[in-house]
């Protein structure tokens, strides 16, 4: 497997200087590719067929078809902690691992009987990170009403309150959502619970013993092959199974796995997935942008720019590469976003007329003319600008803004899982070229162990 760094590679070399012909271009060169249920439009980047030539050179050089053979063979490719990713396998249909076919199974049987016997008149999801960003995402999209689903991660205790007021405990289901059972503020929100008269308990976890030592009625699995953030296909996505209903939930599942399968199967000049990987990387590492704009155009979606924070920063903002060396190059952009039509009265300044070009993704899902409408217009202004000299100096839009528009024909399930699959396999594709073990997060440690030692310290 290639590990070298991609700076020595001599397709990077010729990227380098291809993009100082590019910095003054704007963009509007024709680029589409398709994949199950979208279409990406890509030509109002600032790019051309020689660069896209150079990327997928680049991507060749750096071993990507390798790589993604691999991750998909289940081989153990996060290299620090010794361990597959095969987040694919949750969402595999009839070619999933009989562990993961049982564990649904269980999920449905426990889903319906949850939503038709209404014994419980709420459910309160104690996760954090991927224990909740995920599941919470999906729930806030598709919640039928059902059942009232509530999310708390917070570790400040009016998350909590607020997630159980008005309700009666006793008829309170609370999912614990840990893979370790011991994730200080989920365990911290979980005792709270019982105090406040919560009697019904159920754990996700890949620790049984401690679940069952905590005292919880039922366990669901995950296994260490799941990271935290691709886990919302897995057991740790039950509260959102019962949020939207199991039908709703396989359709899910069944959008993921038709991306898997195109981004398995397509060539990098066709990928979707790799397609949007290597623009962020021209845009990153060629012409210099910082940041990353996601702009979903649909309410239901409001909470995707939260969940993409902690997939693409988690995975990629790092500065060691895979042997341990400092990688001398620009890695993950800061990855922020909103809504469409809200963000346009708040940030979206910044992307027209701000000192820094962000790079932005348009999510539309055709929901009605005006939001559509609203979409194409920003990622138009942002390409052609305002340049003319009969309009004050405050008036005027430098253009050249790079973007690209993921066309969706409905916002539904299934597609919402084929959007989520697709930036999974986005980031992967960028980790292998920067030559970054995506799976990992030892940053997030340092912290937690920092606040251990000073609350021991306060005893």
């Amino acid at each position: 497997m290639n590990t070298t760094s991609p700076a020595r590679c001599p397709a990077w070399r010729k990227l380098k200087a291809h993009a100082a012909s590019r910095r003054g271009a704007r963009p509007g060169t024709p680029f589409v590719a398709v994949a199950p249920g979208v279409r990406l439009d890509y030509s109002l980047q600032r790019i051309d067929r020689r660069a896209l030539e150079l990327l997928a050179q680049l991507a060749a050089e750096r071993g990507f078809a390798e790589w993604r053979a691999a991750l998909f063979a289940g081989k153990a490719i996060s290299a620090t902690e010794g361990r597959a990713a095969r987040h694919m396998d949750l969402r595999a249909g009839a070619s999933a691992p009989a562990e993961v076919k049982s564990t649904l199974l269980r999920m449905k049987d426990l889903s319906i009987k949850i939503r038709s016997e209404n014994t419980f008149k709420r459910m309160i999801n104690l996760g954090i990170g991927g224990s909740d960003l995920g599941p919470r995402l999906v729930a806030d999209a598709f919640g039928d009403g059902g059942l009232d689903v509530r999310f708390v991660a917070n570790a400040d205790p009016l998350e909590l309150e607020r997630a159980l007021a008005g309700a009666e405990p006793v008829a309170t289901l609370v999912v614990v959502v840990s893979k370790s059972f011991s994730t200080q503020e989920t365990l911290l929100n979980a005792k709270a619970a019982r105090r406040l008269g919560c009697r019904t308990f159920y754990a996700v976890t890949a620790n049984p013993a401690a679940a069952r030592q905590f005292g919880v009625d039922e366990i669901l699995p995950v296994w260490d092959w799941v990271g935290g953030r691709f886990s919302v296909w897995s057991a740790a996505g039950f509260s959102a199974m019962c949020a939207i209903g199991v039908d709703a939930f396989e359709e899910f599942l069944s959008g993921a796995n038709e991306m898997d399968r195109h981004f398995f199967q397509e060539p990098i000049e066709k990928n979707v997935p790799a397609l949007l990987g290597l623009l962020g990387v021209w845009n990153i590492n060629f012409l210099g942008a910082g940041a990353h704009a996601v702009l979903p155009y649909a309410h239901r979606l409001r909470l995707l720019p939260a969940w993409l924070q902690q997939l693409e920063m988690e995975s990629n903002g790092k500065s060691v590469d895979r042997e341990g060396r400092p990688v001398g190059y620009a890695t993950c952009p800061v990855v922020f976003g909103a809504e469409g039509t809200p963000a346009q009265h708040s940030f979206m300044q910044h992307l027209h007329q701000g000192t820094q070009a962000v790079p932005a993704d348009f999510i539309d899902f055709s929901l009605n003319d005006f939001l559509s409408a609203n979409a194409r217009a920003q990622a138009a202004a942002l390409a052609s600008g305002t340049g003319g000299k009969s309009l004050p100096p405050h008036r005027r839009h430098s253009g050249k803004r790079p973007s690209s528009t993921l066309q969706f024909d409905t916002l539904d399930a299934r597609n919402l899982g084929r959007l989520l699959a697709l930036y999974e396999h986005k980031v992967f594709t960028q980790g292998v070229i920067w030559n970054l073990d995506s799976f990992d997060q030892w940053g997030v440690e340092l912290g937690k162990n920092l606040a251990r030692k000073i609350l021991k310290g306060g005893k």
